[in-house]
């Protein structure tokens, strides 16, 4: 790589770091230094107030308890979806479609989880009503329970199921050879070298319940968690900054634990030189116990949202069942609530756009230049911080550092924190990505007489369609379901879905909240379904290429010049 190519790489690092800079480490210092501030002036003051006080003791260990229960549930229910996937001979259909369901309510907010619990597990919820009775008390810890599963479970199954993926099942056929008992083959073969994936996915299952802030808004009733001390603490009935600096601030631990367990749960990852394409061993007792498993496990996570599909069609739930489009048709009169769903298609097109280029720009820095290890190092260690740091921190750091600025209260400042809270999974993916392709097209394309920009958008670029569309999609849908964040620093101009939502609870217009969720599922859906198409269309694209240019090379090798000109004429 030329010494202009590298000029223009350092250009972009550099670019990368200044967002982050401005963007990440700014807020979370003067975060900081609010938490530090008191009548006297700089001390420890506020966090002694804070951490004596029985209110936040209390809410940490609510927090504790129940974020951990939902993450060892969480983990052995995605394990068990994954399994079904990887070592049954469920049909191919029936795998299909488990991995769509699973993953289905990563497409909705979750501060509309809490009010689809409320409306179905409720006195007069749609699942109490059909069965006669309520299952469980919905305020307070089992309906955080309840919600943190199903909030964290697409997370932690896409985890298990990626690693499973990898696993070698030859040592299972071996296992067997030698007469180990099932229960030892399934121990040593299985989840031996799951440990560590099942280990991390506790570990991110139990941040991302300790930080969320939508469903204990909901139903968090009188068993007070972290995140809602927080809130309270800043947009409540007599604000505190300086304490809520200071809650923000304890959030925060988590993120550092989180990033020291990844890191020492690494070592514990099993790495096979190849996989071994073994076909499943037949058991219909297996299948049909998975299949069953499968099919219960997603029937109890999305039946929770059947009443988002139902009460916006019902005159008055639970009182006057008839049919009716009046709700829908207020919904789509009303010029604020069209307004805000507006609002949130072009924050979450913009956040799209622009983390696209953000990420893009760092992955080429890391995975595609000749900088030091040691400079590289830096953006790695900004996406493992992205990925821990909780969206309420980020959100009360940009209310911190940007009040009172022309920026207050802008889509801009939306955007760009959208783009820093989500960089983590997007950048990675275009690292791996970009680490994949010749190292060598910018070195030949330089001594052809093209410019780093021309190698880059002619021969990077097509080569990382998909991976550019799956970035895409990750942030457009993020955006779009966001809440923690956004909320402290959408104001009444920029207001977006979620935090309608959230104002709409007060009013208790839930036929309202609904109709929005329903308008921001549909709209996941179909950009998720297009994205997907075209992600599809350019797999079809690329085999058929790949097949052409064989079918090429045969033609040459056994002298059949005539078909071989006819294809290339054709490719071209």
């Amino acid at each position: 790589m030329g010494g202009r190519n590298e000029r223009e790489i350092k250009a972009i690092y550099v670019l990368v770091l200044l967002i982050f800079a401005l963007f990440l480490a700014a807020p979370v210092i003067r975060l900081l230094m609010e938490s530090a501030v008191t009548e006297t002036g700089l001390g420890a003051g506020n966090y002694i107030e804070v951490l004596t006080g029985r209110g936040f003791l209390r809410a940490l260990g609510n927090s504790v308890t129940v974020s951990v229960c939902s993450a060892a549930i969480a983990t052995t229910l995605a394990f068990i979806l994954a399994y079904s996937i990887q070592y049954t001979n469920i049909r191919p259909k029936g795998k299909q479609l488990i991995r769509l369901l699973a993953v289905l309510p990563m497409l909705l907010p979750t501060i509309t989880y809490g009010f689809a619990i409320i409306y179905s597990f409720g006195k007069q919820g749609l699942i109490t009503r059909l069965t006669g009775r309520q299952l469980f008390e919905i305020y307070g810890f089992g309906g955080l329970l309840f919600g943190y599963v199903i909030y964290t479970l697409p997370v932690s199954f896409m985890l298990v199921l990626n690693t499973m993926a990898y696993i070698d099942k030859k040592f299972s056929v071996v296992s067997r050879i030698m007469l180990d008992r099932p229960a030892v083959t399934f121990l040593q073969t299985v989840l031996r070298p799951l440990m560590g994936t099942l280990a991390a996915s506790m570990v991110q299952c139990f941040f991302l319940c300790f930080t969320d802030y939508g469903i204990p808004a909901s139903v968090g009733g009188e068993y007070d968690v972290v995140a809602t001390v927080l809130y309270n603490e800043m947009l409540g009935s007599i604000p505190d900054f300086n304490r809520g600096a200071v809650v923000a601030m304890m959030m925060m631990v988590p993120s550092v634990v989180s990033i020291a367990l990844l890191k020492y749960l690494e070592r514990y990852n099993v790495r096979y030189s190849r996989i071994s394409n073994i076909e499943i061993r037949k058991n219909k007792a297996r299948d049909r116990f998975f299949g069953a498993a499968s099919a219960l496990i997603l029937l109890g996570m999305l039946s929770v949202f059947a009443v988002i599909f139902l009460v916006p069609f019902v005159e008055e739930w639970p009182y006057r069942i008839a049919f009716t489009t009046e709700h829908l048709t207020d919904v789509l009169r009303d010029s604020s609530l069209l307004g805000v769903y507006k609002n949130s298609i072009f924050v979450a097109l913009s956040t799209a756009v622009s983390g696209l280029l953000v990420t893009y720009g760092a992955a080429l820095a890391t995975a595609r230049s000749h900088l030091g290890n040691r400079w590289k190092t830096v953006i790695d260690s900004i996406s493992l911080v992205t990925n821990t740091i909780p969206g309420m921190v980020i959100g009360i750091a940009f209310l911190f550092l940007f009040s009172g600025t022309p920026l207050q209260n802008t889509f801009f400042l939306i955007i760009v924190c959208n783009v820093v809270h989500f960089f983590s999974t997007p950048y990675l993916m275009m690292k791996n990505s970009l680490a994949k392709l010749n190292a060598s097209w910018e070195t030949t394309a330089s001594l052809m007489g093209d410019t780093w920009v021309k190698t880059v958008v002619r021969i990077v670029t097509p080569n990382m369609k998909t991976t550019i569309l799956e970035v895409f999609s990750y942030y457009f849908v993020n955006a779009m379901v966001t809440v923690s964040a956004v909320i402290f620093i959408a104001g009444a101009r920029t207001m977006v879905i979620t935090t309608k939502i959230k104002e709409l609870q007060y009013y208790t217009k839930f036929n309202e909240v609904f109709v929005l969720s329903l308008l921001i599922l549909a709209t996941n859906l179909a950009v998720k379904g297009l994205l997907g198409y075209l992600i599809r269309r350019k797999g079809e694209v690329k085999g058929y290429e790949k097949k052409k240019r064989m079918l090429c090379a045969v033609c040459g090798r056994f002298g059949l010049p005539g078909l071989r000109g006819g294809l290339l004429r054709q490719q071209r």
